[in-house]
């Protein structure tokens, strides 16, 4: 019942609290001004009562010392007082008559009074320090009405020293309401120029504040953070933002994961600082910065962007799409998408193998149709003799060539690739060679995928590098030893420029024209990520050619 009262009370604030920008900025402004000037009233009326009560207070004394000076008041309380008394009447109605107090009295030292002008005069005075010769400033007891105020002074009577009586002055005091009611027309006043500026500037504020957020309420404002928030971290691909210092503003769950960077605190620290790799760091490069203290002035801000600009990012090939982001025409940062290809190559460097298994039955059943024909044509010459001989030499070849690789290389998958390719390059008119010093002992089914990857690449890239009939390949395989396997793919082409040396395995590079739509280049990626994931290391030397070297460890 409680939660249901509550759950009204807060649905009916609602409907009362304004649900527009404007409307809440001018009520908030308008409650604000109504306390201030509650708070400033009630405090203006404290100080104006406490003002009134010591002025009253005040001139009550002065009018109790100026009655005791008179000689009929200080004589009727010595010893021929009674016929003083006509005197010290008429001095006491004087006094209440001259300064418009409620009463004046005279009192001997008991407290007892003996004379007064009053419309209701007291029979007693209090106690107080007046009678012991000091003025008195305050009350006027229990007998008087709280709406008053009283002083006394003591009398003193020719030929003594101390005190005789008193004389007391009561003095009306006024409330707060009164006060108030003396203060309420100049408080409306101020009140209402406040509260009309505060309407003023509310809404110049308002219209201001709906400028600058687009003509959006707040609940638009934050259902828009939300969306974006959910959009963000919610799609497939990596987005990450930075602006022209290299200081990350922007960066969703799928790009941290991707870069291998932490997202917590990300944002507001530069690339650089948390870690991220050299082809990322290249991806923004930093503009000039200037500080001066918090502020930062940017100098030569040339725009940056990439389209499909293949990176590798520990051990993940991912692909970056890189604009620039502008406001109100002025650069701020650039933003960039990033893809994660690392699956699909995998899946590449799977069906390389297929190709390659696919290509080396096709270059057989390509030179077994041949063979095929020489064969039929020497039978149909009736050249029996020579259908031996031809058969014998081409059986010897192919048995050449099984007995060498098969000699050499124990794992059967590597030594299957070694023979594709070199019936591929056979019908290409290229020499592959396997080299002298080749021993491969059997691999585990991990790495014997690993190294025909690389092996299938390396070779392909190879063959396409080097002049046709007088190409020449040599491949060395050697291992495992000292837990790793090396490869080496040696060819007499022209060698890697010095230039391309760094961005080799980097930037999808390639000698070999690209068609639209095409994916050229992405071999010596797929040979780096692969060595990058076991542990490995691939490089390049020029000697009369290309030099790949590879070392993979075994675990």
């Amino acid at each position: 019942m409680e939660r249901r009262r509550s759950g009204q009370v807060r649905a009916a604030l609602r409907r009362i609290w304004p649900q527009t920008l404007a409307g809440r900025m001018l009520a908030t402004q308008l409650l604000i001004v109504s306390i201030v000037f509650v708070g400033v009233g009630a405090l203006s009326v404290a100080q104006q009562g406490a003002g009134v009560t010591d002025r009253e207070v005040r001139r009550a004394r002065q009018v109790a010392e100026q009655v005791t000076q008179e000689p009929g008041v200080r004589q009727v309380l010595g010893p021929q007082g009674e016929a003083w008394m006509s005197q010290a009447q008429a001095a006491l109605e004087s006094g209440r008559t001259l300064s418009d107090s409620a009463g004046v009295y005279l009192a001997r030292a008991d407290g007892t009074v003996v004379a007064s002008a009053a419309d209701q005069p007291l029979r007693r005075v209090p106690r107080t320090e007046a009678f012991d010769g000091r003025s008195f400033l305050g009350g006027d007891g229990d007998d008087a009405d709280a709406s008053t105020v009283m002083a006394m002074a003591p009398v003193i009577v020719p030929g003594s020293l101390e005190p005789a009586g008193v004389v007391a002055v009561t003095r009306p005091s006024h409330s707060v309401w009164d006060d108030l009611a003396a203060i309420t027309p100049n408080l409306l006043t101020y009140l209402g120029l406040a509260g009309l500026i505060g309407v003023v500037g509310s809404l110049l504020l308002a219209r201001r504040v709906k400028r600058q957020t687009l003509g959006l309420e707040p609940r638009e404002i934050a259902g828009l953070v939300e969306q974006r928030e959910a959009v963000l971290h919610g799609i497939k691909e990596g987005l990450l933002a930075v602006d022209l210092t290299g200081r990350v503003t922007l960066i969703n769950d799928e790009a941290a994961t991707l870069l291998s960077i932490p997202q917590a605190g990300a944002v507001g620290h530069s690339l650089s600082e948390l870690g991220a790799d050299r082809p990322l760091l290249a991806l923004f490069p930093r503009r000039g910065a200037l500080r001066s203290g918090p502020t930062v002035t940017v100098t030569d801000e040339p725009e940056v962007s990439s389209v499909d600009r293949v990176l590798l990012v520990r051990g993940r090939l991912v692909t970056a799409n890189v604009m620039p982001v502008r406001q109100q025409g002025r650069l701020v940062g650039h933003v960039a998408t990033l893809r994660d290809r690392t699956e699909l190559l995998e899946l590449q460097r799977d069906l390389d193998v297929t190709r390659a298994t696919t290509d080396s039955l096709r270059a057989q059943a390509h030179e077994f149709s041949n063979r095929m024909h020489v064969v039929a044509g020497l039978i149909a010459l009736e050249e029996y003799a020579d259908v031996t001989d031809y058969i014998r030499h081409i059986t010897a070849d192919e048995a050449e060539l099984t007995a060498r690789v098969g000699t050499a290389v124990a794992d059967p998958a590597v030594a299957a690739m070694l023979m594709a390719k070199s019936r591929q390059a056979a019908e290409r008119g290229i020499a592959l060679d396997l080299d002298d010093d080749t021993h491969l002992a059997r691999l585990d089914g991990d790495l014997s995928t690993d190294l025909n990857t690389i092996l299938g690449n390396l070779v392909d890239n190879a063959l396409d590098a080097v002049p046709e009939v007088s190409g020449r390949v040599r491949v060395a395989l050697t291992g495992p030893d000292d837990g790793s396997v090396r490869l080496v793919v040696h060819d007499n082409g022209p060698g890697v420029a010095a230039d391309d040396m760094s961005t080799l395995f980097v930037r999808g590079w390639s000698t070999k024209k690209t068609e639209p739509g095409g994916s050229r280049g992405i071999g010596l990626a797929l040979v780096r990520m692969v060595c990058t994931k076991r542990g490995g290391e691939v490089s390049v030397s020029n000697d009369d050619g290309a030099v790949f070297t590879v070392d993979l460890p075994t675990a």
